[in-house]
Order: C-alpha cells, then structure tokens, then sequence
C-alpha cells in the first residue's frame, strides 16, 4: 500500500481501538435515536462496507505488482451500502463507479454471487468476470440488476431518465419488460459531474417530465466528496443547485453516517416509488486514496485538510454506532475487518491466476451480433391484414401511386409499428406536425399518442430516451431532425449506446433506430446547420449500423431490416435519410418520375430484403463503375446518361451501407470495369470515400481508381454552397478524365 492507503488503514484500526461501548439496545431495536436503522441490518451494512474498504486497499497492492489494472477506489463513499439496502433488489441500478459498497450489499440481497470476486475479476481484467467479461472494471450484473456504466461524466443520466420513463410506458402499453411495472430507477453520480452539460441536461429532461405530471420513478444520487479529480466544487455549489428545481424532491443527509443515509435513502426510495416522481439524494461524503491510484493528493491538499477528512471516515462512524449500541465490542469490529482483509486477500491472489481474455475475436464477439436469417425472418412476417389495414387507416400503400422516399418511410414506420407492439417513435415535433420534412405525418392519428410522441428539444436526452426504452424491452425509434444536431449528443451513440452490449457481454442491450435527416443539396434553404456532410463520428463507432438510402424502395426495404436488426441482435442502428431526396419525383427531366417507387406488399418483403452490409448496382456498362451513395446515386446516374452519349459504359454502385461497407460488392463491381470513380457528398478528409478506397486497397484491386469529394469545409447558405459540394459536372469531367 502507498503512504495514503497506509494512513487510512491505521487509522481506523486505532480509532476502532478506542470505541467504548454507551449502552446494550437489542439487535431489532433501532441503533440509535431518531433512525429507523436497526442495529442488526447495521452490522449487515459494516460487512458490505468492509469488504469494499478492502477492496480498494487490496486493488493497489494488485496495481503495484502489475496483476490488478484499476484502481479508482470507493473508499469514504462506503455509506452508499445503505442506499442499496433500501431500495429493491430488483429495482435498475446505475452505478457511479465509487460504488463498491452498494454493489456488496446488493448481491447481499440477491445471494447469487460472490461480489469480492466479481470486482477482483474486473480489477484483474478476468475473463470469467460476470458482467463485462474482462473488457473493463465495471459494477454490473445481470441478476443483480446494475446495469454496467462506464462513464465518468454521468453520460449515464439520459439512459436512466429514459429507463425511468420507458418502464411506466412499456407498463402502459403492455409490452413485456425485464423490470417490474412498480420498480424505480436509480442512477448515482458525483459532484463534479452535476457541472456537465449531460448532468444538466438529463436532469433538465426528469424535471421537464414531472413538471407535466408524467410518471417518472427516478432517484439520482449525488454522492459529493467535494472534489472533481484536484478540482475543488463550491460548498454548497449542489445544493444550491439542486434544491429548488421544479417537479424535483430534493433531500440531503451526512453520506458518512450510515443512519441518517439510511433514513434518507429510504425517504428518497419511498418518495420515488409511491409517487412515481423523481428524487434527487444529496449525500455529503468524502474521498480517501485520490480520484484513483496514480493520484498524489498532497499535490493539491493540505495534511490538515486530508487529517480532517480522516475524522468523517464512515467505516469509524458506522463501528462507532455499533460499538456504542452495544452491537459488537472494539474486539469484534478489528477481528472483523482482519477477517475481511485476508477474504478479500485469498480471493485475489487467486485472480493474478485468472485467465485473461486472449484473441481479438473473443473481445468484440458481443460488440454486434448478427443473425441475418433470424433478421431476414423477422422482415418477411407481416402483421395481420387487419391491423395493417388499420394502422394504414384504411388505405394501403402498396395499392397507390409511385412514392417518394419520405412518403416510403412513413409507410414503413407505420408499418412496422403494426409489425413490432413495442415499437415507439419519438423526436422533436414528430406527432401532431408530423416532422419539419412530414416524414411521420399521420402516425399519431393511426396508432395514438403513447407511441408517437414529441420530446423536448435537447437531442441528448431523445438518444437517452433511445437507451432507456431498449433496456426497458421497447423498441425505440428516435429522430434527430438534422445530422448537424446529432453532434450535440453523439457521445449517447458512442460511448453509451454502442458499448453496452460490450461491456455486458451482451447481457444488457440497447436496440434502436437513431432516424436523422441528413446530407446537403437543399434547394434555397439550410446553410451549415441543415445541410451537414459529416459521419465521420459514426463511421468510427465499433458495431453501429449506418443506414444511408436514395431511392424509395430501399429506403423502406432497409428500414425493415434496421427494425429487424434492433429486435432481433440489440442492433444500434442509424437511418440517415437524405433531404434533398426525401421529395423528389424526377430523376433526368422534370415529370419523368424516375425518383419515384412502388411500395412492396407484404408478399414481396422476403424478396425486396436488403440485408445489412449489401450494395445495389444500376447498370452493367463495362468502362467504368461508379461508387456513391445517398445524394451521389441521382447524380450518378444522370452523369451515366451524358457519358453515354461518348460511349463510356457506366454501372453506378449504390453502397446503401456506410459502416459496415459492402466490400465484396464493391470489389466486385470494381474488377469488372478495372475503372473506379468514387462520388462522395461528404468532406475529402474523413469522409466515407476513405473507407471505400481502404477497401479497394485493402482487397487488392489493381485498377485505376479516382475519387472526388465535398471540399472540407462547412456548408455555406444558398447558391454559395454549390462550391464545396460534389456536383454533377465534375462527376462528369472526373469520368471522361478516367476514361481518356
């Protein structure tokens, strides 16, 4: 142990030495006055609380030999023990990852494992850990009902605002969830990350639902040691900020005393459940050891100032209860903490022998799972003609005229809310306006509000609604209304939505549709904010399907497997539709309507299946193919048609697919021309033209290849934006250049 560890250690030997006993009150009677705590459920708590002080201890001496590979350490936040005591231990846990004592005392409950273990195996990066497999140090298990977070800035708090509010609406709609309909969500976090903006808002989000009255069981506990790694928070800064928020009931105690944590939490707990309105638990505690092991607090802290911190210790506090109430004698506490030492000692020396995981294909084995027969499956069946005939109101689309792509996409969805009970679709002004574009026009009228609905404006808190309806065993469909606003909140894609199944081992997954209105070329309107040409932040995300169509048969026909996918493997999927294509009719002359499609029946689903990862081919000419995508397929094929008339011979590959790209038709296509010209609407540097051209390296294409892209540069508004994207003259003089 360091100087620190050491510290913390022998004081509370010595502090424990000198307990004296106050009086004898029965194991059943409350430990002291004015708590509801009984002196029998506080020596269960002193375990849970030893065993995590222990195990921190025991996580830098693993650290130090090089066997153990964490150690931020939950050591002074140990009166969180009392908090899992008063909850449920089937309500959703989200756990802030000084949660040691918690996760103890929740396994205490279920008595299904062993918790010393479990956390060594993540410290020791074991393969046979429960939860994450050896893929990081997290507190989560299935049976225990903590969900896995791995977030150090609450970008877990959208998640659990979601699964708070998804499990009273899965309730409501009779969907089969894995939690009961009267559970409660609690999420736990620190004070330093009540400053984040996904804090803020996710928080904003709860207060913003219980202000209408809509049930929202909810308990986000600040656990407030006063410190973000050196930086200090303002005494009173949470309090301040938290106390008077509307629809929000706001309650505080000493978090290093365990009986008036407990009376708290179970004030909190019974709040939360019974009203089904959110709580938020100030707990005031403190943090021994630094933020983690390579921290050196004296850097930044006085000794008077970590002496004074000594003093608040809730392990002495809660021996101090026990001792006093005539619980225990001094003797028992210290044999009591040794024993646990060596328990926790014995089972990690058997964890430096643990297997660690050992080939890339065992680490991303539950990154995405696929199963494109049960996918294909799931596409094929069709709802009962009657409800379809009623979700489409009377009027089914296969019987009208050609459709555009967003009208493809709204008979979709308005399938597939006929096909999947527990689909729901949510965004901003998706319900009664029916989408800035009229996409989801209509939908509300067909299937009602409860799974059509709008969100407030804040894009992290639609994708947090996402996250929380998936784990809540609902099938979320959520629009951001342009690509550029899906920046605001990309990290709910990134860091929470595709890890989950990762980090669980794909015992916790979050399905969803992430629909966004995307790509430039809009006539008279946008600028930057409206018409944004960047994916590269998605295409960088391991496991995420990125869904891109032009035409309006495949927009639908993809759509379907999306929502296949989702049900089917937890897919993460996101659909982006291109603007400038959802209302075109014509594709060469104006009323040709070459951009309008039929929408298939049901009968030809399994036929029309686009499985995910597949390309389309417009065209067999032998001179030169061309490789695009969204915007660049109408483009593309009306170049064809001018370079025919110099006897170029053009077939024009539609990916449809952007991650994961569909490389052996690329390289099919390609080897059959020799000739390659990539048309890519996004940005030269990072832009999905870099990934084809990796793929066409990658699989030993020895052709002549050539691309032209979107200048790197944002989207000017009007005419001016004419000269940064890829135009139709250039595809031209780009092929003819090719072919010369």
């Amino acid at each position: 142990m360091n100087a620190r560890a050491e510290a913390v250690d022998s004081h509370f030997l010595s502090a424990a030495r000198a307990l004296t006993a106050v009086e004898h009150r029965h194991p059943d009677a409350p430990v002291r006055d004015g708590t509801t705590l009984t002196g029998r459920r506080a020596r269960e708590l002193f375990d849970a609380q030893l065993a995590s002080r222990h195990l921190d201890l025991v996580a830098r001496e693993l650290r130090a030999d090089g066997s153990g590979y964490y150690t931020i350490g939950s050591s002074g936040h140990e009166a969180n023990a009392a908090l899992a005591a008063a909850l449920r231990p089937d309500d959703p846990a989200l756990l802030h990852y000084r949660s040691g004592a918690f996760y103890v005392a929740r396994a205490a409950q279920r008595e299904c494992t062993d918790p010393i273990r479990d956390v060594l195996a993540g410290v020791c990066a074991a393969a046979d850990e429960p939860v994450a497999g050896g893929r990081h140090k997290v507190f989560g298990h299935p049976q225990l009902a903590v969900i896995p977070q791995t977030s150090t800035i609450a970008s877990h708090l959208p998640r659990a605002v979601g699964l708070a509010f998804s499990i009273e609406r899965a309730a409501r709609l009779g969907v089969p969830s894995p939690w009961d309909a009267d559970c409660i969500v609690v999420a736990s976090f620190g004070d330093a990350s009540v400053n984040h903006s996904t804090a803020a808002g996710a928080i904003n989000t709860a207060c913003w639902i219980a202000y209408q009255g809509l049930p929202l069981p909810l308990l986000l506990v600040c656990e407030d040691n006063g410190f973000g790694i050196s930086v200090p928070t303002p005494p009173g800064w949470v309090r301040a900020a938290s106390c008077s928020r509307p629809g929000l009931r706001y309650i505080e105690a000493d978090g290093c005393d365990i009986a008036t944590t407990w009376d708290a939490a179970v004030e909190a707990v019974s709040y939360v459940r019974n009203r089904r309105a959110p709580a938020f638990l100030h707990l005031s505690m403190v943090r021994f050891l630094g933020h983690a092991g390579a921290d050196a607090e004296v850097a930044y802290r006085t000794p008077a100032a970590l002496a004074a911190d000594l003093e608040r210790d809730p392990l002495v506090n809660t021996a101090r209860l026990l001792v006093e109430s005539g619980q225990v004698d001094p003797g028992q506490v210290i044999a009591a903490y040794e024993a646990m030492r060596s328990t926790v000692g014995d089972t990690a020396r058997k964890m430096t022998r643990a297997r660690h995981l050992e080939s890339a294909a065992e680490i991303m084995a539950p990154l995405a799972p696929r199963h494109p027969d049960r996918v294909l499956q799931v596409v094929a069946t069709p709802p009962a003609p009657a409800l379809r005939l009623q979700t489409h109101r009377g009027r089914l689309p296969e019987e009208q005229g050609g459709f555009t792509l967003a009208q493809s996409v709204n008979a979709a969805l308005a399938d597939g809310l006929a096909s999947h009970p527990n689909m729901i679709v949510f965004g901003e002004d998706v319900a009664l306006k029916g989408g800035v574009y009229g996409v989801t026009g209509g939908l509300v009228r067909q299937v009602g509000a409860a799974r059509i609905f709008d969100t407030l404006l804040d894009e992290q808190s639609i994708l947090g609604l996402a996250l929380g309806a998936g784990l809540a065993g609902l099938l979320p469909v959520a629009e951001i209304q342009y690509l550029a606003y899906l920046h605001n909140a990309e990290d709910q894609v990134r860091g929470e939505a595709a890890t989950q199944q990762f980090f669980s081992n794909g015992q916790f997954r979050n399905p969803m549709v992430v629909r966004v209105a995307a790509f430039g070329y809009q006539q008279g309107f946008g600028g930057h904010f409206h018409n944004d040409n960047s994916v590269a932040v998605l295409r960088d995300v391991p496991g995420v399907v990125i869904a891109s169509p032009s035409r309006p048969d495949d927009a639908a026909a993809m759509l379907r497997t999306c929502l296949a996918a989702a049900s089917v493997d937890g897919s993460v999927c996101v659909f982006l539709e291109p603007i400038a294509l959802y209302h075109r009719r014509d594709l060469h002359d104006e009323g040709d309507r070459g951009w309008l499609d039929r929408y298939a029946p049901p009968s030809e689903w399994a036929s029309s299946h686009v499985p995910i990862g597949s390309a389309r081919v417009h065209g067999d000419g032998e001179d030169l193919c061309m490789i695009t995508f969204a915007n660049g397929v109408p483009m593309s094929l009306r170049a064809s048609r001018r370079l025919a008339d110099s006897r170029i011979g053009v077939r024009v590959v539609d990916l449809r697919w952007l991650a994961p790209l569909p490389v052996r038709d690329i390289l099919r296509e390609a080897e059959a021309t020799g000739r390659v010209l990539v048309v890519d609407e996004t940005r030269r540097t990072g832009g999905v033209s870099e990934g084809i051209l990796a793929a066409l390296n990658g699989g030993g294409f020895g052709g002549t290849v050539k691309r032209i892209a979107s200048q790197d540069s944002f989207i000017p508004l009007g005419d001016a934006a004419s000269h940064v994207l890829v135009s139709e003259d250039q595809v031209v003089s780009a092929a003819r250049e090719l072919c010369s």
